[in-house]
């Protein structure tokens, strides 16, 4: 028999002390968007009937009045709302997306617009026993102060979309997400819409029925409270709204009297490494001192320490620096990096001069930012076509936060782009972490091959470049297959409406990728066929001969192996000279 031992103390102690700020704010967030469902399903019935209604709400009040569902609700209710609070004074940089400060915003507005309605209803409940549900709800904003119902159905919306924001931002890293977003869409849009429409049929219902009879039975005292209570209930509701803009203005206040005890408390410097040096207050972290003053630095999750992008080592002693907080220890320890001297930009804040250096240089260069924009659209004429692929992403993604692995792909894209525009090509499709560019848009046949030949040649420096440049973070150096060859193909734009793109078509690109796939079996790092070789006029001597089948051919091919792509640069350049 198994016997199951209760947690000690210790193990308690810890777990409690692990539970960061962002979990306890997704744990809030996510109750209180279940009840914010529970409530637009509620009002959903009303599309049905008033009964259907009536039924609904006696079935959502029975749940969320349980008196343990009742305190875990209203606990979330405020620290939810003291957490947005403590995001508007913490948050020092406000460059992040636009969603993040309009979820900050929309989410500390709700409290203000719905607490007249909370009040009225719950308040009112609680203190004098009202009964108001949906037709004495309706009643009240839909016949006596119509403007009540354009504010709630404002603050609906706002929460809703408050709650969708928070739900992207958790969800979105979820493996499952990119396949579910399609279904979350749906319900983003169909679940508000057929709320409101309830809640529109409900109040016609109600603006229809109302008679004299109507209102014995459904706006008495004992259902809708005397005008003595009402005066109550606002003034608690004034009280309230004092309070809670009060709170968010001392947070503001807070915010500048910070600013200003930073500064007159000193600046500090923070040095780059590269002879770049910034002059911040004390208490900004690095990313915030980098955006402040617009140094370019990587960061793919946007500061939440829910990558390792912003990863920088320290330039001398690190121990004055702020021991590592449990999140950054974290994300430090799953991609293995022990050294001290290594910390997440975001996180760190130095209260003394700093310099260090950034171990993931922002990828800023465009893929095709340096191509012309090729006017010959619908033209069948000889290209040269390059495959390039990044050998084993797969097994590198297997350990690897997701913003890592993604940013590594771009870093190899980026030096391959590089090496093709360096070269006179163009980058133009990326497909997963393979990539195909073509030569011989402004340029004659002979020129087209030797730029391919030269691109791939860099290829292979710029990924030696940047393997040492990853040499801590990889556990075996970025490896990559290259496929080149060159015929007749249709370039033109391919596509539909707004989603239309410049690419190549035909045999030549096909016989290119089918190339770029040898290299696995061939053991090499790139694979040229014979007709680039000879146009490029390389000897025929000057590569190793292999006789392929071509998948999709009938005749086989002769191709030239290149076992070390750096050769090619120097192969192009000794006939140069001597054609010279």
């Amino acid at each position: 028999m198994t016997h199951i031992t209760a947690p000690t103390r210790e193990q308690i102690t810890t777990f409690i002390r692990g539970i960061s700020l962002r979990q306890v704010r997704l744990v809030s967030g996510v109750i209180l968007f279940a009840y914010l469902l529970s409530h637009f399903l509620n009002h959903a019935l009303g599309n049905i009937s008033m009964e259907a209604l009536a039924k609904g709400v006696t079935l959502h009040t029975l749940f969320w009045q349980f008196l343990p569902v009742a305190i875990l609700f209203y606990t979330a209710c405020l620290v939810h709302t003291g957490l947005g609070i403590w995001a508007l004074y913490e948050r020092r940089q406000f460059r992040w997306k636009a969603i993040e400060p309009i979820q900050l915003v929309l989410g500390l507005s709700i409290p203000a617009l719905v607490v007249s309605h909370v009040i009225g209803v719950r308040l009112g409940q609680t203190l004098y026993g009202h009964e108001k549900l949906y037709p004495q709800v309706f009643f009240a904003y839909w016949i006596s102060t119509p403007y009540k119902a354009w504010l709630l159905t404002a603050v609906l919306d706002i929460s809703w979309v408050h709650g969708c924001i928070g739900l992207y931002f958790w969800l979105r890293m979820k493996a499952f997400y990119k396949k579910a977003a399609p279904f979350l869409l749906a319900a983003a849009v169909l679940v508000p819409t057929i709320a409101m429409l309830g809640l529109y049929q409900g109040g016609r219902n109600v603006m229809d029925s109302d008679s004299l009879e109507w209102r014995r039975d459904n706006v008495t005292q004992r259902q809708m409270g005397t005008r003595a209570q009402g005066q109550v209930l606002e003034r608690a509701t004034d009280y309230f709204l004092i309070g809670y803009l009060g709170l968010i203005g001392l947070a503001l206040l807070a915010k500048g009297g910070r600013a200003l005890y930073e500064r007159r408390g000193g600046m500090i410097n923070l040095s780059y490494g590269n002879g770049r040096t910034v002059r911040v207050p004390r208490g900004l972290s690095v990313l915030e001192a980098s955006l402040r003053n617009n140094v370019p630095h990587a960061s793919v999750c946007g500061g939440r320490a829910r990558c390792s992008t912003c990863r920088i080592r320290i330039i001398g002693d690190c121990s004055a620096l702020p021991e590592p907080s449990q999140r950054e220890a974290f994300v430090l320890g799953r991609v293995g990096a022990s050294d001290p001297s290594i910390r997440l930009a975001c996180q760190l804040r130095p209260g003394c001069d700093l310099s260090f250096f950034q171990l993931f240089l922002p990828h800023t260069m465009s893929a095709n930012a340096h191509a012309s924009n090729p006017t010959r659209i619908g033209q069948e004429r000889y290209l040269v076509s390059m495959f390039v692929d990044m050998r084993g992403s797969t097994k590198l993604a297997e350990k690897r936060l997701p913003f890592d692995t993604v940013f590594i792909v771009n870093r190899f894209l980026g030096a391959v782009s590089q090496a093709v525009l360096e070269s006179g090509g163009m980058p133009n499709q990326f497909v997963g972490d393979g990539m195909l560019a073509l030569f011989g848009l402004t340029s004659s046949r002979p020129e087209a091959c030797r730029q391919a030949l030269n691109a791939a040649s860099m290829i292979a420096a710029n990924v030696d470049e940047l393997n040492k440049f990853l040499e801590h973070d990889l556990r075996e150096p970025i490896r990559f297959g290259i496929g080149i060859h060159g015929g007749e193909v249709i370039v033109g734009d391919i596509g539909y409406r707004d989603h239309m793109v410049f690419t190549a078509l035909g045999d030549a690109v096909n016989v290119a990728a089918r190339l770029q796939d040898m290299t696995k079996s061939l053991s090499c790092e790139a694979v040229v066929s014979d007709e680039v070789r000879v146009t490029a006029g390389l000897a025929a001597d000057a590569l190793p001969q292999q006789e392929v089948a071509i998948r999709g051919r009938n005749e086989p091919m002769i191709v030239r192996t290149v076992t070390d792509a750096r050769a090619l640069s120097a192969l192009v350049n000794e006939e140069k000279s001597v054609a010279a």
